[in-house]
């Protein structure tokens, strides 16, 4: 009876830690949703830590019920066992999905407002001092501008080739066919 007891007990806090866990990534969710600043705020750090303790004690949890199930365990409890095991992977997964996504917009942020802060007018290619850096962003201008036109006459020659062919009555290809 003492093992039946204890692995209710276990399974009782199991479900309420994956309730609490689920509750709190649903806030999470709305929180990453929403922010898009440069830098996390108290709130997102204090819930970050807190869903962190939390999938702790569910890993302690799944432990200990583990360990029961291991002791004397039925197919049925072991079957709860890897139901528990699941949710909690699903509830990680989900936790550093959105953590991953929360950084991606962090970092997105942080290169727009570099990019806002960007002055133009502080590169003193006209000056004495950046004539080398000039001469070069010429070069590569020549360079891109010489690609470019390349390209556009390697992408229209086989238009161009069998356009003519066409025209000329597709003599070229009645050898072909014979």
């Amino acid at each position: 009876m003492e093992v039946t007891a204890s692995w209710d007990s276990l399974r009782q806090q199991a479900r309420k830690l994956e309730a609490q866990l689920d509750e709190q990534i649903s806030l999470y969710r709305k929180l990453v949703s929403a922010n898009s600043s440069t830098k996390a705020d108290n709130a997102e750090s204090d819930l970050e830590s807190w869903i962190e303790r939390l999938l702790k004690q569910l890993q302690q949890v799944n432990s200990q019920m583990k360990a029961r199930v291991s002791s004397a365990g039925s197919e049925m409890v072991s079957h709860t066992l890897t139901r528990h095991q699941e949710i909690l992977q699903d509830l990680t997964q989900e936790f550093y999905r959105l953590q991953s996504s929360r950084r991606a917009k962090q970092e997105h942020a942080s290169l727009l407002d570099d990019f806002r802060e960007f002055d133009p007018t502080r590169l003193d290619l006209k000056e004495g001092a950046g004539a080398e850096q000039q001469t070069l962003l010429k070069e590569y201008a020549s360079i891109n501008q010489s690609t470019g036109q390349c390209f556009s006459k390697v992408t229209a020659f086989p238009f161009k080739f069998f356009g003519s062919v066409l025209q000329q009555g597709c003599s070229c290809f009645q050898v072909f066919c014979i």
